[in-house]
């Protein structure tokens, strides 16, 4: 067929121009073509006094090392072959199928990881199974003979049918094909330094053995920790939230061969007992008859409750709409026999509370008025009093702890170095995996005693405070007693606001000006005292801060060089973020708040140690950026980033994730940093506003803005090193930082000069993992600066640990930290010595930190910033699809840009 073409006389058609693929003036993001992975070890740290140590690695040995695993993919349906999508029953239908077909799958055993995949040691006889098998006892699906009254059945007849369904099923379908072969001989690779995708699923294969291990003793299993049903190990942390101890254990690759690491790992779980009382304590009120039955029914949404007298578990699916003693249901019940021998069905409307009072005879008290517990299906209800059912144990609770519960969490479930050794031990000698089939099979032992490893002290580093004076730091911490801060500032034009009714501002700020100028920081009298009026005081927090700055406004001649703000609760107060969103958004006024509890001169150095540091002055300085002197920094401009990104708490799967990238300024320094946040979708990881070109010349991206910075507060030089501590990333994302986010920062400098070729270092820092350390001969924690980079670091790629802190209680967490990549060429020991010499250059303390200063006041300042937007609204309803909807991503609201009045500044120190 002919094309149709226009002939002379007819008018050409015009075809609408196609849609936009970009917004217009965006210039599309190069995609990166690298292909980055993470460096190889150039060698070992030397410097530093020599300690040894234990760590909770315990060796293992594998003699089966020319065998392999076969993987299987697992799929499970019902008996008319629906496919089964709910967890939970699969363990129980493997362990039937090992029970049922043990012959012909040849006697081996399973590692089955609860979900698809199923490993053997060996192959079986075949590829593919397919098995039916008969589950006796499905009653958490459904209910008994004898149960509470469902739908519009009586419970008899109701059971009866629902045995018909097919989800009620006790037939399944199993089939089992077969999928890879994983040879043993990867994880003896994987030693040698030669990572692959067989030696990983070796490894997790491992894994999935201890956790089936765990699963056969009934533990809760969540990702690789696992946690008994001993109240022994629960501490109750209020609100109805216990907290539930057990352990984590994974097998890791290292320079001394294949380790078991096993250490100490706390979950949060619901109380169990009456749900009433969860409730109760979960609402913080007096009486069930005070319980939000809204917040109710979105806690209890499918918690497993065991219910009386029938003692069987369901699955919680609602509320009903109605109290106990007025929602109705239609009983039938059979009336006697008729002239045919029949037995008519009878049906009577009658509530709930009269069919268990009058027909099972069970005692209902308080719960006559309240709602029932719905464990049927939503159109077809299974109604239970609330004090008939209970919840069971080992729930875990997901929600975001309270101030009060996390500290209260942290205070009972600390240990100390000593407590912790013997707990680990009793948990390995208890777990007695010598006796497991699969384990044995594998010609795997693991070694009972905690590895020895040696480490290294380094020395602290030298300080400079005030008058010229060099300060020698005495076990990861000094003070300003006698001494004079570095570079004090001056506070002029200044005022006090009281939002609390209790404090006496007036004698608070006398004493903060006599111990500022014994630090050398000349404080003026306040300009003004504001008291917040009595009236205000039920508002909402943004109203208060509004009335508050009408008021200030009326009495201030301009805008005051600084406000300090005193808060009425000591932490999560609501007034903090609309606060500081006021100051440093809308003002530039730079802002400290303070909720007061015990005034002495150790509190008033350390709120004005901040003060300091906010308005442009210095605490101390590294003696060696004073000289300056530090290798390889100090002769060539080098520019320092911290980045993170944090997430919203557990449950709010829709508030936007905040991303900071702090940046050092005023080289040589390396003790300065300003900050640049943005948000970005919820739960993503990777930073993807480091680059982002509006058009040919415009880029309003993190780095340029931090780029730029360096440049005019440097004497206008281009940083030729860049150094980027990343926190927060797995090691799975190790690539992703590598050949994304350093693309991103690669192509803004690149924007901004293409001739400019920085060299780069990129190290990420874990605080997430599960290594500790232990002094041999001494109950106490390791000494601030001890390094290990020898015998549990990974075999191939340059990692060490690091506990530059003093841990006062507790067992100290060290630092992993990871050297990605290193263009700069540091030595082993000048990268150790300057991450340590980083960890003491934190301008709101004195003592050491646990992590390098820039990563900390990038979580800081995203912390800060996340203040601004007052997500928590959202959260409660969230749909929990992780901001992805079918209509595609929501658009993620915007931070308030900081005033350029405080911009460069430490505002979140």
């Amino acid at each position: 067929m002919e094309s149709a073409q226009p002939t002379d006389t007819e008018e050409p058609v015009v075809l609408p121009p196609p849609p936009p693929v970009i917004p217009p003036n965006v210039v599309p993001k190069k995609v990166s073509m690298s292909n980055r992975v993470p460096m190889a070890r150039s060698g070992t740290g030397r410097k530093g006094q020599s300690i040894q140590l234990y760590t909770n690695h315990f060796k293992v040995g594998v003699t089966n090392v020319d065998g392999f695993f076969s993987h299987y993919s697992v799929s499970l349906f019902y008996e008319d072959g629906k496919p089964i999508d709910g967890k939970g029953i699969g363990r129980r239908l493997i362990d039937r199928v090992h029970q049922t077909y043990h012959t012909e799958l040849a006697g081996k055993d399973f590692a089955y990881d609860g979900e698809k995949s199923l490993f053997t040691v060996g192959a079986l006889p075949q590829q593919n199974f397919e098995f039916t098998v008969v589950l006796e006892d499905m009653s958490s699906n459904r209910t008994s003979g004898n149960g509470s009254p469902g739908g519009n059945d009586s419970p008899g007849e109701g059971d009866r049918k629902r045995q018909r369904r097919p989800y009620q099923s006790k037939t399944f379908k199993v089939e089992i094909r077969f999928a890879a072969r994983i040879p043993m001989k990867a994880i003896a690779n994987a030693l040698r330094g030669h990572d692959s995708e067989s030696s990983q699923e070796a490894l997790r294969v491992l894994d999935i053995i201890l956790r089936q291990h765990a699963a056969k003793q009934g533990c809760l299993l969540v990702r690789q920790s696992y946690f008994n049903n001993e109240p022994r190990n629960f501490t109750d942390i209020g609100g109805g939230v216990v907290g539930c101890r057990g352990f984590h254990s994974s097998f890791r690759t290292t320079q001394g061969g294949l380790s078991l690491n096993i250490d100490v790992s706390t979950t949060m779980i619901i109380k169990p007992g009456p749900v009433a009382d969860f409730l109760v304590a979960n609402q913080n009120v007096r009486h069930p008859s005070e319980i939000d039955w809204g917040k109710a029914k979105r806690m209890l949404k499918n918690l497993r409750v065991k219910t009386r007298p029938s003692n069987m578990e369901f699955k919680i699916v609602g509320l009903s709409e109605l109290p106990c003693d007025q929602q109705l249901f239609t009983l039938k019940q059979k009336n006697g026999r008729d002239a045919n021998g029949d037995s008519p069905v009878q049906t009577v409307e009658i509530t709930v509370y009269d069919y268990f009072v009058n027909y099972r005879h069970v005692e209902i008290g308080y719960s006559a008025s309240l709602p029932c517990i719905n464990v049927g299906k939503p159109k077809r209800p299974t109604y239970y009093p609330l004090e008939l059912c209970s919840l069971v144990s080992l729930q875990r609770y997901t929600k975001s702890l309270s101030t009060h519960q996390r500290s209260s969490l942290v205070e009972k479930s600390r240990q100390k170095p000593q407590e912790r050794m013997r707990v680990l031990t009793d948990a390995l000698k208890g777990n007695n995996y010598d006796a497991d089939p699969m384990l044995r099979a594998c010609g795997v032992t693991i070694n009972t005693h905690f590895t020895q490893v040696e480490g290294r002290v380094l020395t602290a580093p030298k300080l400079k405070v005030g008058n010229g004076e060099d300060f020698f730091p005495r076990n990861g911490r000094w003070n300003f007693n006698n001494k004079k801060l570095l570079e004090p500032t001056k506070i002029e034009r200044w005022a006090c606001v009281n939002f609390s009714a209790r404090c006496d501002i007036r004698s608070l700020c006398r004493d903060l000006s006599r111990c500022g100028e014994q630090k050398g920081i000349f404080i003026d009298q306040p300009f003004d005292y504001f008291e917040e009026s009595p009236q205000w005081r039920r508002s909402p927090p943004t109203v208060r801060v509004e009335q508050m700055f009408e008021l200030i406004k009326t009495k201030l001649p301009g805008a005051p060089q600084f406000l300090l703000c005193v808060l009425p609760e000591r932490k999560n107060s609501d007034i903090y973020g609309p606060w500081k969103k006021k100051n440093l958004s809308e003002f530039g006024i730079v802002t400290q708040c303070i909720a007061p509890q015990r005034v002495n001169d150790q509190y008033l150095t350390n709120v004005l140690l901040k003060i300091n540091a906010k308005l442009g002055g210095m605490n101390s300085l590294l003696a060696v950026e004073h000289s300056p002197s530090i290798p390889l920094i100090s002769r060539v401009p080098t520019i320092i980033l911290g980045m993170d990104v944090s997430h919203g708490s557990p449950g709010q799967s829709d508030v936007p994730s905040i991303a900071a990238v702090v940046s050092s300024r005023q080289w040589p320094l390396i003790s300065r940093y300003r900050a640049s946040v943005r948000t970005q979708s919820p739960k993503v990881e990777m930073i993807d506003s480091l680059f982002k070109p509006t058009s040919d010349t415009e880029d309003s991206g993190i780095v340029r803005e931090l780029l730029l910075d360096f440049y005019m507060s440097s004497g206008k030089k281009k940083p030729d090193q860049i150094i980027i501590f990343r926190d927060g990333v797995s090691e799975s994302q190790f690539t992703q930082v590598l050949n994304i986010e350093l693309d991103q920062i690669i192509e803004a400098c690149k924007f901004l000069d293409e001739n400019w070729s920085p060299k780069f270092t990129v190290i990420v820092a874990q605080k997430n993992h599960h290594t500790k350390f232990f002094q041999l001969q001494s109950p106490d924690n390791v000494p601030p600066g001890t390094v290990v980079d020898k015998a549990i670091c990974h075999p191939r790629n340059h990692d060490f640990y690091m506990c530059s802190h003093a841990g006062m209680i507790g067992t100290t967490r060290p630092t992993h930290y990871h050297v990605l990549l290193d263009e700069i060429g540091f030595s082993p020991d000048d990268l150790q010595e300057l991450v340590h010499s980083l960890s003491y250059v934190y301008q709101r303390s004195t003592t050491a930190i646990s992590i390098v200063a820039p990563i900390s006041y990038a979580h800081l300042a995203a912390t800060q910033m996340s203040q601004f937007m007052k997500f928590e609204d959202m959260s409660e309803t969230s749909s929990g699809h992780g901001g992805i909807t079918s209509a595609g991503a929501i658009p993620v609201p915007e931070l308030p840009k900081l005033h350029e009045n405080v911009s460069s500044s430490m505002f979140f120190c």
